[in-house]
């Protein structure tokens, strides 16, 4: 299928614009090790165990070329990834054989896992998402998973079938060694080289990390059982304040959590947009706004 643009009035820009993403990324790659062949796949085909950190950077880098690249760029990038993918090879602990990486359910995990966990954690922080938006997202996200191979038509397109997806997957999960190595990763990671200038602020970073587990679902922690258990409406309104606070921080400067590549991405999208009439002088963050798409006149500077 070919890669098209996603528009402003989409949900899946209203939801990977939102700066709970961060968190949403986190408490994806969370959710994801808690299957085993998937997680040893992460495990023996990168560097995980000595950048975790820089495996959440990358995976943002992609969504974020996904959503806000051009067609040219995002098939370029789709085709990079299916290649790496067909060229990597798993040893499943269980069996003593060798499996290859793009294996269908594999990817829909992986798949299902990171956007659940984006929808989930964007609501729950306050983004205004109802449930025929909710269902919107899930359905636009189908395109998005056939750039790593899948059918459009295997990929669960709402909230329902998202939820029997998760359930039905719930008997194939466990916690590995590496599964329990990688929340402890997450909740004190290794900074990438781009990031390194915050490592005098890094014991800050625990909370984020305790935030992002403390999302997960209740049936998750429990097979983790890393950290004890705290209210849940503590952690919503956790959640909440992070992603206030992170919503104040200038569009530019919030560019630099991403790689230089994504980052000359992100501007040639602003570019592009105001070339097609979008008002862009508040930047991709505010585009949000439906008074700044084509058509509206506006008022504000």
């Amino acid at each position: 299928m070919a890669a098209t643009v996603v528009p402003p009035e989409s949900v899946t820009w209203r939801v990977h614009i939102d700066r709970s993403m961060w968190v949403g990324g986190v408490r994806g790659l969370m959710l994801q090790a808690l299957h085993p062949v998937a997680m040893w796949g992460v495990w023996q085909n990168s560097n995980f165990q000595e950048d975790p950190f820089g495996r959440l950077q990358r995976t943002a880098d992609f969504v974020g070329m996904a959503t806000f690249g051009s067609p040219a760029e995002i098939e370029e990038q789709a085709a990079r990834v299916r290649g790496i993918h067909r060229s990597l090879r798993i040893l499943n602990h269980d069996t003593g054989r060798k499996e290859r990486l793009d294996q269908p359910e594999l990817l829909l995990w992986v798949h299902c896992a990171e956007v659940s966990s984006y929808l989930e954690v964007a609501r729950r922080s306050g983004l205004p998402i109802t449930d025929a938006m909710a269902d919107r997202y899930l359905d636009e996200q189908r395109h998005t998973a056939t750039f790593v191979g899948l059918h459009a038509e295997d990929v669960p397109g709402s909230v329902r079938e998202m939820d029997e997806y998760l359930n039905d997957m719930r008997p194939a999960l466990r916690v590995t060694e590496e599964a329990a190595e990688t929340v402890r990763f997450l909740l004190w990671p290794t900074l990438p080289e781009n990031l390194r200038f915050l490592s005098p602020g890094k014991p800050g970073y625990f909370p984020f990390g305790a935030l992002c587990y403390y999302s997960l679902p209740v049936w998750a922690r429990r097979m983790y059982g890393v950290l004890p258990e705290m209210p849940q409406p503590a952690v919503t309104a956790a959640l909440r304040s992070f992603r206030t606070a992170l919503s104040a921080v200038p569009e530019r400067l919030h560019d630099f959590a991403f790689a230089r590549p994504t980052r000359d991405m992100l501007e040639r999208s602003r570019r592009r947009l105001a070339a097609e009439g979008y008002d862009t002088r508040n930047g991709l963050y505010g585009l949000r706004d439906p008074r700044r798409w084509p058509g509206h006149a506006l008022t504000d500077a």
